[in-house]
């Protein structure tokens, strides 16, 4: 009946070709085969538009880029008629249907198509059967970077692009419009980089096992921010390094004072390089941050151990000046040095702690020693070499508060010549 006849009609289940298809033929070809297959290589035209440069990461020494990727071949096979010379344009089903490009990144660790809210694929076709096929991609690669100026450097970080199955044989991949075919969003930024420069290049990559491939590469300079890096490491460690001077302004007999502030800064130090290194790769080199960090803490230590020399040249003065007193008496009671030990405060020389006296134990040994020497007759480049050295040690000992009048100069004119010199190097 025909009733009968148009519900077959309407029968939903009986598939179809679509029109599209129809239209492009694609039923009649085996598009398993590349365009022109068993003769010239097929030229496919690459051009790229980076949207934005999501991250860099020094850890994982990689970034994450994303792109819009956009492929450009001639196959006949889906030429069609058109009255009008009109394109048509399609979603990513018709991918699955026809031959395409087999572009992959290479030492890209991740990478995927974006999908929100259908998968971001494009394929417009030509009447002459030339074919535009773009995808927006966000991919991760590996960029080997050198931080032996961090964090003054610049890193060159490349993204590359080629055929996995087909060799330079069988496809040619090349940029469609030279230099021109890499462009870039004027609104790119990064929170620790400046974008230096974008440019694109080409070259061939070589398999034992395959032969030789095109090879696509969209190289990119960054050169990082140093403010940030002024602000969370330089600035404190200038600043841990002026305080360890202040040690040489304070009294030398104030030892909890000068002591305490040794510690401090040093342990700052220590902090603020620990810091510093837990946010970086854990490489075998010197980096320029770790020259100007262990500098400033040798100049903190160095501050530590002049007030140690200091100290203990004063305690050598007080006592070689309690022998003296103690050879004209011949017994002395409890001297300064000794107070001093007790309660951690300097006192004057007439401190009477009312001990009774006790001999001096060097006293004998001295008087023994010189009954023994007096027979013998030194030469006399020998008396010169003992009275040149005993009037040093006497001076050093005589002026020891000197050291601090010097360390007020001499220490902070090395370090601003160590700054001159450092930032001239690597800026």
């Amino acid at each position: 009946s025909k009733r009968e006849i148009k519900m077959r009609k309407l029968d939903s289940t009986k598939v179809r070709p679509l029109k599209t298809e129809q239209l492009l033929h694609i039923e009649d070809h085996d598009f398993a085969l590349r365009p022109g297959f068993g003769g010239s290589p097929i030229p496919v035209g690459i051009d790229v538009q980076v949207e934005s440069i999501d991250s860099i990461s020094e850890v994982d020494m990689d970034f994450t880029m994303t792109l819009y990727l956009r492929h450009y071949w001639k196959d006949e096979r889906l030429s069609f008629r058109s009255n009008k010379n009109k394109s048509m344009t399609f979603d990513g089903r018709l991918i699955k249907k026809i031959w395409v490009p087999d572009v992959f990144f290479v030492h890209s660790k991740r990478s995927f198509i974006h999908d929100t809210t259908v998968e971001n694929i494009m394929l417009r076709v030509y009447p002459d059967g030339n074919v535009l096929f773009s995808l927006r991609i966000t991919v991760s690669a590996m960029c080997f970077m050198d931080f032996s100026r961090f964090p003054l450097d610049t890193q060159n970080c490349s993204l590359e692009l080629e055929s996995y199955a087909y060799n330079e044989d069988d496809l040619m991949l090349y940029w469609k419009h030279g230099n021109k075919s890499l462009s870039t969003d004027e609104h790119i930024s990064l929170s620790q980089f400046f974008i230096e420069e974008f440019s694109a290049s080409s070259g061939l990559a070589f398999y034992s096992s395959t032969g030789w491939y095109n090879r696509l590469f969209i190289n990119f300079a960054l050169r990082r921010h140093i403010f940030f890096f002024v602000l969370q490491s330089y600035f404190p460690a200038m600043l841990m390094v002026m305080l360890s001077w202040v040690s040489f302004w304070i009294d030398r007999r104030a030892v909890p004072a000068r002591v305490s502030l040794g510690i401090t800064t040093v342990l700052t130090m220590s902090t603020i390089m620990t810091g510093v290194s837990a946010s970086m790769p854990q490489v075998s080199y010197i980096k320029a941050v770790d020259v100007y960090l262990w500098i400033s803490f040798l100049f903190v230590f160095l501050s530590v151990i002049e007030y140690a020399a200091v100290n203990y040249l004063t305690t050598a003065e007080e006592r070689k000046q309690l022998k003296k007193r103690g050879k004209a008496s011949g017994m002395y009671s409890m001297d300064a040095v000794q107070a001093m030990a007790f309660d951690g405060c300097f006192h004057d020389t007439d401190v009477d702690m009312d001990l009774p006296p006790f001999p001096d134990p060097c006293e004998e040994n001295e008087s023994r020693a010189s009954q023994t020497n007096i027979s013998n007759v030194d030469t006399p480049r020998l008396k010169r070499k003992r009275s040149l050295k005993g009037n040093v040690g006497r001076i050093i000992l005589q002026n020891n508060h000197v050291i601090d009048t010097y360390s007020r100069i001499i220490f902070p004119s090395v370090y601003i010549v160590f700054n001159f010199f450092y930032w001239g190097l690597y800026i």
